[in-house]
């Protein structure tokens, strides 16, 4: 360094930096700061000749919060390292932390000018819907349970570059950043009544500022989507971004147009249909249970469409495969399937093809399930949607779905949500079937309605293998119980709480249950168990804070994304057997699995995206949802941080959204070499 000759100012070795493909990482949500030089003095380096190029990376692990650790407890806990090893055989590390982008509840900026409630609810007039079970204290609704995520480069989001005029719009000095956000629900209103499915779901679109020097993140402008169009959304859990870039949500646990209890009840759909329309009766059950796709635009606001040709099944969140036309859908239900679609065309998830898995052979905890698929139908969503908008269908005109036993050999005997129907479709019907009653309809035709709360799916696209998480393995998945169908081929021989992740084959020429070639290389066509979880009893928890499942192990998995760069399958738990739900990152070549964050206790580890560059960069997205949600797993912890959670979290009315982040890249810890 020595050298006048070689002296480069640190503006232009960041500058250098930004041109490798992996840089310091940003994601997740809660309270802790950055720590880093982030001034413009000069530094003099020797300049690179050819930078180093990332040959791995690894984490090491966090330990869990144990008892007597209350602080970690009580509020999101990053203690976990990267380290990145260089193709020179030397080695990076990043020390990992945690930074929000807000609080629900709390004022932010709005896009456009003036404040707005992060999180907040709206009808189908876009006017905030007021909470008014407090008389003293009305305020707009807002959410505790922040959900499925997706960051989007301005390009990627709009397929142009970012002017200075569209900078000053979105507020940010440095690169525009778009980051969608849904809301799941809201756990209770402030006179403690539960809210669970009654309120519509909104997505928000974030303006952030990427700072091009350190890549970190920072909120400027809030816009909530507009959902009128689509007769508002109902309870909006995991999300994944589209290879085109748009952000793809979902709609989990349908509502039940029969009533007969296989879905959510249609108390719980009159009560949303209250808040949306200002009636009881104005929402239609066929209206959810669709894939919702934000389309987000230059000037942050954001355009929302629903699919109606991917079956009404609980959505959890889907995974779209590199062809731009297959998609893989977990059914967060029981007595779910595996679903798949196929679209016409490329980019375009309005018409297609919907087929829902039947296991051949058995799927167990050590043996592989073979996959054909079912064809259920095809469809565009605008004939669907004509079905039930414009002529108005009813269940009764789809099919029959009895609760008691006919005795009449052409219904069909189903096991759907440990209920028993006798089904038969209508003449001429199958189509509004396929795509309005598919759980019953799948049912019908044979598919392998086995599955315990299937959710989060994504795909390691190197090795061509999909993953799926499942939260619990029990009820239908387990031989014997009333639920369990031997004929579906999914057989567990106990249950596990824990649940586990499934990992699924992919490969081209696979024909599905009518003959016919299934036009896609994208097909899974088999099954087996990647990872499983370990249950215990309390008297076992290293941590003695609690658990019924091994804290050093996986329990009830969720939200899944796999990193192709850091080869890792990011893993979001959803447990009512860990006190504190995890985030893990688990290498698909070592098998390493390594906990990287700790969620404040009873809170769920939601909106999981891992991006592996965003001009350059690369962040691990995660928020949590509705910390001290407290039940009899929380004996143990809740009177030493109920009051640290309350003060913190509003009461329990607020969650946080963000990322994890690493320190600010310096130029003395990237690789040159001659």
């Amino acid at each position: 360094m020595t050298n006048s000759a070689n002296q480069h100012t640190r503006r232009e070795v960041i500058k250098w930096l930004a041109s490798i493909p992996f840089l310091p990482l940003g994601a997740m949500a809660t309270s802790a700061a950055l720590v880093g030089c982030n001034d413009d003095k000069d530094i003099v380096v020797t300049p690179p000749i050819k930078p180093a190029k990332l040959k791995s990376a690894t984490f090491t692990s966090m330990n869990a919060p144990k008892n007597g650790e209350w602080a970690a407890i009580a509020t999101t806990t990053v203690t976990s390292k990267l380290n990145v090893t260089w193709e020179d055989g030397s080695t990076t590390p990043y020390t990992l932390g945690y930074k929000t982008f807000f609080q629900t509840g709390k004022s932010v900026d709005k896009l456009g000018g003036g404040k707005i409630i992060a999180g907040g609810y709206y009808d189908i007039q876009n006017n905030p819907i007021m909470d008014n079970s407090l008389p003293s204290n009305v305020r707009q609704f807002f959410s505790d349970c922040p959900d499925g995520s997706s960051l989007i480069s301005f390009k990627q989001a709009t397929g142009k570059d970012f002017t200075d005029a569209d900078k000053k719009a979105l507020g940010v000095t440095g690169n525009p950043v778009f980051h969608v956000v849904q809301f799941e629900y809201t756990t209770r209103d402030q006179g403690g009544n539960d809210m669970y499915g009654k309120l519509p779901s909104p997505i928000a679109i974030l303006a952030l500022d990427q700072d091009p020097k350190t890549g970190h993140l920072e909120l400027r402008r809030y816009h909530n989507v507009d959902m009128s169009k689509v007769h508002g959304l109902w309870i909006t859990c995991g999300a994944s971004l589209s290879p085109w870039g748009t952000h793809l949500s979902s709609e989990e646990y349908e509502p039940d147009a029969f009533g007969q209890g296989i879905g959510t009840d249609l108390a719980t759909l009159k009560a949303y249909s209250k808040n949306l329309y200002g009636n009881e009766n104005e929402a239609n059950p066929y209206n959810y249970g669709h894939l919702p796709e934000i389309i987000v635009n230059a000037d942050g606001t954001g355009t929302a469409k629903k699919h109606y040709c991917l079956g009404r099944i609980s959505h959890e969140l889907i995974q779209v495969m590199p062809d731009n036309r297959t998609a893989i859908m977990g059914d967060d239900y029981t007595n779910g399937a595996f679903f798949m679609f196929v679209a016409d065309k490329e980019k375009d998830l309005s018409a297609g093809t919907l087929y829902a898995a039947k296991y051949t052979t058995t799927l167990a905890e050590t043996t592989t399930g073979k996959i054909q698929w079912i064809r259920l139908g095809h469809a565009t969503s605008q004939e669907i949607d004509s079905l039930v908008n414009n002529k108005k269908i009813k269940p009764e005109d789809i099919m029959e779905s009895l609760t008691t036993d006919p005795q009449d050999a052409s219904y069909t005997k189903v096991i759907l949500s440990k209920k028993t129907l006798w089904l038969k479709v209508k003449p001429g019907m199958e189509t509004a079937a396929a795509f309005l009653e598919t759980h019953r309809y799948a049912a019908l035709k044979g598919a392998s309605m086995a599955f315990t709360k299937m959710e989060g799916t994504t795909v390691n696209i190197k090795d061509k293998v999909a993953y799926s998480a499942l939260a619990n393995i029990q009820d239908s998945m387990v031989k014997d119980n009333a639920a369990w169908n031997a004929a579906a081929n999914v057989t567990f021989a106990k249950k596990i709480s824990a649940g586990g992740i499934m990992a699924h084959d992919l490969d081209k020429g696979q024909s599905d249950s009518t003959g016919t070639l299934i036009n896609s290389e994208w097909v899974p066509h088999q099954s087996h168990m990647l990872l499983i979880g370990k249950d215990i009893k309390v008297n076992e928890d290293p941590l003695d804070i609690g658990n019924t499942s091994d804290p050093n192990n996986i329990a009830s998995a969720d939200n899944l994304k796999f990193s192709e760069t850091l080869r890792t399958l990011f893993i979001g738990e959803d447990s009512g057997n860990h006190v504190n739900n995890y985030l893990w990152a688990y290498n698909v070549d070592s098998g390493a699995l390594d906990r990287i964050l700790s969620c404040p206790a009873a809170a769920e580890s939601t909106g999981l995206h891992a991006v592996d560059s965003i001009n350059g960069w690369t962040y691990i997205m995660s928020n949590f949802q509705h910390a001290g949600d407290w039940n009899d797993l929380h004996v143990k912890v809740k009177d030493q941080v109920k009051d640290f959670i309350d003060k913190e979290y509003n009461y329990r009315f607020g969650a946080a959204v963000g990322y994890i982040t690493a320190d600010p890249i310096a130029p003395s810890i990237e690789k040159k070499s001659s």
